[in-house]
């Protein structure tokens, strides 16, 4: 494996869309979505709106991407949910990188998706578009077919954990039978190789003094959420036994950084923050997660797709473990430092002025764990600090993230749960 710097080539200018693909994109799936989860087809930024010095490895390239040796029997590799955040960062740098590879965006498009997430691509040879829907069997089909697909990497998902406690039945739709119906296709076209995506949320909370769980660990789910997932990968695994489906699982800890629907934990704090806006916090904000910045975990995915052995589990982790109200902290200091005001301490940082306590979720597990050492065994391991990834995101919402969603108000709130 050779470590490659930063990936510069003609397509490392952003290019800008019209009124081109993205637009028919945007207004053939308006009608999919509630008022809530509606895009606005302004949110396709036009060349005035983006600033011309934006080039896509000033903001987010990977510090090194590993470029691995190809696989030869792999041609064309569908990537559902390629439009939405993890997705879009995998599309964009390895369409970048192997070029003899074609890509295929399956997505339908829905409030957390951008048609930006992708403009970089938009000329680049090796690369399409599919608008469709994983719980759509006949679309599904169409896609592998049209395009011949012989590899898939899975990151479609309903994830957002706030939501599915109330809405369990669409994530089991989303995660359980969109995987299934891949999985099918997957058997019936032959797929090379499916790279299942799934979390570490499967294994439940760490309790204290706990070890952190390694792959062999039993999963014990606590949210609808990761429920709906761990039952996904049963699913993976029973095709897997029964007709030899090549599928690779991958559970990572959090992931964060630029182009995160704000909904999201990290994305959802900046936002606020720099609009001077308190941010909700569940419980006493003690909970702890790990997180991997978005540049990162796209090479553990290169690495897994390239280097990984089928049949196997990999946990993608993080040293970097941080607590809500500490990452509330570390946000409003980096702010206040940007913007040339006071610059109070993380521990001098006033919570009254920044914080609203919110009412707890139905449950929410402590601290999550997971040991990686199986990947690092494979030559990955986490390059970017939190600091400077969290610097790196905070920076991006500043410069885009009012504009690459439209209005996003509704979706900064805290969850709101039945009795």
């Amino acid at each position: 494996m050779i470590s490659v710097g930063f990936l510069r080539n003609k397509y490392s200018r952003y290019p800008y869309l019209g009124s081109g693909d993205a637009h028919r994109l945007l207004e053939d799936s308006m009608n999919n979505h509630t008022a809530k989860r509606k895009h606005n087809i302004e949110t396709i930024m036009e060349p005035h709106n983006m600033p011309p010095a934006f080039t896509w490895n000033d903001v987010q390239a990977l510090k090194a991407l590993t470029l691995c040796q190809t696989l030869p029997n792999v041609n064309t590799i569908c990537v559902t949910g390629g439009a939405g955040f993890i997705g879009s960062w995998f599309l964009r740098n390895m369409t970048l990188a192997y070029t003899n590879y074609h890509f295929v965006c399956f997505d339908i498009f829905d409030v957390c998706s951008s048609p930006n997430n992708l403009r970089i691509l938009e000329q680049t040879p090796n690369f399409s578009i599919f608008r469709g829907d994983i719980r759509n069997a006949e679309a599904v089909r169409q896609c592998f077919s049209q395009h011949s697909v012989d590899a898939i990497v899975h990151f479609a998902a309903q994830s957002h954990v706030d939501l599915s406690f109330d809405g369990a039945n669409a994530f089991c739709e989303t995660n359980v039978t969109g995987t299934v119906i891949l999985l099918e296709a997957a058997r019936e076209y032959g797929i090379s190789r499916f790279i299942h995506v799934s979390t570490d949320e499967v294994y439940g909370e760490v309790l204290p003094g706990g070890s952190d769980y390694d792959e062999t660990a039993p999963l014990h789910p606590t949210n609808p959420y990761s429920g709906s997932k761990a039952a996904a990968e049963m699913m993976v695994c029973a095709f897997s036994k029964s007709f030899g489906i090549p599928a690779i699982i991958v559970r990572s800890n959090n992931v964060y950084g630029p182009n995160q629907f704000p909904e999201k934990l990290i994305p959802k704090l900046i936002t606020l923050v720099l609009r001077g806006e308190k941010v909700p916090l569940y419980g006493d904000g003690s909970y702890v997660r790990r997180y991997v910045y978005a540049g990162d975990i796209v090479d553990a995915f290169n690495i897994i797709f390239h280097e990984g052995e089928v049949g196997q589990t990999y946990n993608i982790g993080s040293y970097d473990e941080v607590s809500n109200i500490e990452i509330v902290k570390k946000i409003v200091r980096a702010v206040d430092i940007a913007d040339n005001y006071q610059t109070p301490t993380v521990a001098e940082v006033d919570l009254a002025q920044w914080v609203r306590w919110t009412p707890n979720r139905p449950f929410m597990d402590r601290r999550y764990g997971v040991d990686f050492s199986k990947l690092r065994a494979l030559g990955w391991s986490p390059k970017t600090s939190f600091e400077d990834g969290l610097r790196q995101t905070i920076d991006w919402y500043r410069q885009f993230g009012e504009e690459w969603w439209g209005d996003i108000s509704v979706n900064l709130g805290a969850g709101k749960f039945k009795p």
